[in-house]
């Protein structure tokens, strides 16, 4: 082991913000089979395909054979996947409304092939409706390889949140980041900080951002506070309890932390954090709510974030929390109209 000062600096103990692996250098691995399998479930099934013939939706994953995992090293993330699929279709014949059944087959979809050249078969029991086997394999077919687009996207970004772990700042440097804003209605910036401690000592930003959701400051609120909305928009199971000191876990234990201060309508206070931060550190969250005429504006400020995870935490809030209550929000009312 080199001594402090001596040597290069990846296999020097001390400077390790979780005291065990630097940045998760050495060979990281991580099993993402069992969550493969509810995402691809989750993309796949419903997938509807409309045409001139007709009207197919793809039904139940009858098979899922294979795994999938991701590894950390030397700061890279390396992805390896393997499946072999088979699905169910029915449709109705636009002219006739003639009935039939298939299956789509996908034998290899793995990181060796692109998805545009991922083998996909469709197949039809005997009879008439040809139209919709053809249907299938033309616009059926390019619907299956968004929805397989949609799984490696996740599993790339949702699956992988907190995996590359921060390193203390050499000799009590300032780490700083500067970011425009992007975007009309997203707006997303982090303030330079030098060794803002929270938790273990290491460097940390503070995200700010905000968002105007088409809804009410009393539903957005809702929307956090409650187990049975916070379960739909993000498509896990959660821990939500919501009052001072109360638990908080999502996205399978990627975030967990607890409520600090709740003001209805209004305010959200949070100690959060993801899973693979260093042990113990936990960012200082504040939802504050503002009500705009039929809308609301959310502002997030997010301090004490590792200066590593300041990116992935930013695609966390962006991704797997807006634009996933967007979409609750739409297909709700969607379901009103």
């Amino acid at each position: 082991m080199a001594k402090w000062g001596q040597g290069d600096p990846r296999w020097i103990v001390e400077e390790r913000a979780d005291a065990t692996n630097v940045n998760n250098w050495h060979w990281t691995e991580r099993d993402a089979t069992s969550w493969s399998k509810r995402k691809l479930k989750e993309v796949l099934e419903g997938l509807v395909v409309e045409g001139e013939a007709g009207r197919c939706e793809i039904g139940d994953l009858k098979h899922v054979e294979g795994e999938a995992s991701c590894n950390s090293r030397k700061g890279k993330l390396i992805f390896f996947y393997e499946w072999n699929l088979r699905l169910s279709w029915k449709g109705t014949v636009k002219e006739s409304g003639e009935k039939h059944k298939g299956s789509v087959e996908i034998p290899n979809l793995s990181e060796e092939n692109e998805v545009d050249d991922t083998e996909i078969n469709v197949s039809k029991k005997k009879g008439e409706g040809d139209v919709l086997k053809d249907l299938m394999r033309t616009e059926g077919t390019t619907k299956v390889r968004e929805a397989l687009r949609d799984y490696l996207k996740a599993l790339k970004t949702e699956f992988t949140l907190g995996m590359i772990l921060p390193t203390k700042a050499p000799g009590g440097q300032e780490l700083a980041t500067e970011r425009k804003p992007s975007g009309s209605t997203v707006q997303d910036s982090v303030t330079p900080q030098s060794l803002d401690m929270v938790g273990v000592k290491i460097p940390t930003v503070r995200i700010h951002m905000r968002e105007v959701f088409n809804s009410p400051a009393d539903e957005l609120y809702s929307i956090f506070t409650k187990k049975e909305l916070v379960q739909k928009f993000s498509k896990c199971p959660a821990v939500i309890e919501a009052e001072k000191g109360g638990k908080l876990q999502m996205f399978e234990g990627c975030v967990s932390g607890e409520y600090t201060e709740l003001v209805p309508s209004q305010r959200i206070g949070l100690k959060w954090r993801c899973r693979s931060w260093p042990d113990e550190h936990y960012a200082t969250v504040a939802l504050n709510f503002q009500d705009l005429a039929a809308q609301s504006e959310l502002e997030l400020e997010c301090k004490g974030v590792p200066v590593s995870h300041e990116e992935s935490t930013r695609q966390c809030w962006k991704k797997q929390y807006f634009e996933e209550i967007h979409i609750l929000l739409q297909q709700s009312k969607d379901n009103m109209e």
